[in-house]
């Protein structure tokens, strides 16, 4: 017990002081907003002292102050990915980059958000859409070609959100966020949502936006899935260097997300004839993501022939890289729907975690496989 209370003296001092050396600088500008902000970092500087101190093993947290992986920890895979932290979540990256592993604890938040963002998974130059500067919070940014959102640049006193400058019609999407910030506070959010999801109604309170209500899904930081208010344990939680793959299926009416380039599982069916936006939100100062990658295509038998083959071969990285087709071809495909052959619609992992509703997932294999396909043949036979 005592290297716990020694990591709990530790938050609340490196806490307070990091409080300290802000609070009077800032205080003038709105000493009410300040208010909240303080008190609500103390809140989660004091919930995680008390987790460290009370019996860190039950919370899902290791002596060292950080989550503890789900997957060691089988018992408590339902409680641990949904407790947001005041420290930011590392070790989720996708790439193995120095600077987005795992990290010792620092004593600011400024030691994390000075470290130099990696380029990789950012393939891609060519983009279906970005984040639209007209429809976006307040307390939002926009950088590299409107891709990049920072959200809160100076301190937070709320929720900011954006949605994408393209409404996601009849066909297929497919695109990637990725976390480019630290990734911790209240949530942190990639998901989707129609045009009635008021982006700007919360920048007072902080709470998870996407999902609130019946017009928008969203995929938390903490591994929850939240839709109409309701939370579902989905899947582990991500941070810094993840990137989140989600593809809208409007012909199926199926909404999927990826980690790291490996399906997690369906969040939601019976989408047909809805329009929808891409969107994030974050109530964490200084955070960022970025877009990598936005695809669309027509469902056409060529698409779905593509699809297909990608099932079919799961374990390659590029289904192009074994087929024997000539290179022309090769290349319309790679052009036209590259992202559908490079895409991984099997995980490696099982939930340890049931789902209860079409609107919750899995990481089982068959989580990504079995309802899209079982929705896809149904389809095929109706037409």
């Amino acid at each position: 017990m005592e290297p716990a209370r020694t990591m709990a003296d530790l938050i609340r001092t490196s806490t307070d002081a990091y409080l300290a050396e802000h609070s009077m600088a800032r205080r003038t500008r709105s000493s009410r907003a300040w208010h909240f902000v303080l008190s609500g970092v103390r809140r989660e500087a004091d919930t995680r002292a008390l987790a460290l101190a009370t019996g860190a093993r039950g919370w899902g947290y290791d002596s060292d102050g950080q989550h503890s992986d789900s997957d060691s920890e089988p018992e408590f895979s339902s409680l641990s990915p949904s407790i947001p932290s005041a420290i930011p979540v590392t070790g989720e990256s996708y790439c193995n980059c120095e600077n987005q592993s795992e990290a010792p604890y620092c004593s600011s938040l400024h030691a994390l958000h000075r470290l130099k963002d990696c380029h990789c998974g950012e393939e891609d130059e060519y983009f279906d859409w970005v984040w639209d500067d007209l429809n976006k919070s307040t307390a939002t940014l926009l950088t590299c070609d409107n891709r990049k959102v920072n959200f809160h640049m100076e301190y937070s006193c709320g929720t900011a959100a954006i949605r994408g400058n393209k409404e996601l019609a009849d066909g297929q999407h497919f695109w990637e966020i990725k976390m480019t910030s630290p990734v911790y506070g209240t949530d942190m959010m990639v998901g989707i949502g129609t045009s009635d999801v008021n982006l700007d109604k919360y920048r007072h309170t902080f709470c998870s936006l996407l999902g609130r209500d019946e017009d928008s899904w969203g995929l938390s930081y903490t591994g929850l899935l939240h839709h109409k208010g309701d939370k579902t344990n989905f899947s582990s939680r991500f941070g810094q260097g993840s990137i989140i793959g989600v593809h809208l299926d409007t012909w199926h009416g199926t909404l999927t997300f990826f980690k790291n380039r490996k399906c997690i599982g369906v969040a939601a069916t019976k989408l047909q004839n809805k329009k929808f936006y891409p969107m994030v939100c974050s109530t964490a100062a200084k955070s960022s993501m970025k877009v990598i990658r936005s695809c669309a295509s027509c469902t056409s038998l060529q698409y779905l022939c593509c699809y297909r083959l990608r099932q079919l071969l799961p374990d390659y990285v590029d289904t192009l890289e074994v087929l024997p087709l000539p290179p022309g071809l090769k290349q319309v495909l790679h052009n036209k729907l590259g992202w559908v052959l490079s895409m991984n619609c099997s995980t490696s992992k099982p939930s340890s975690s049931s789902s209860s509703s079409s609107s919750s997932g899995s990481d089982s294999d068959s989580s990504c496989g079995s309802d899209a396909e079982a929705c896809q043949r149904k389809r095929c036979r109706r037409t």
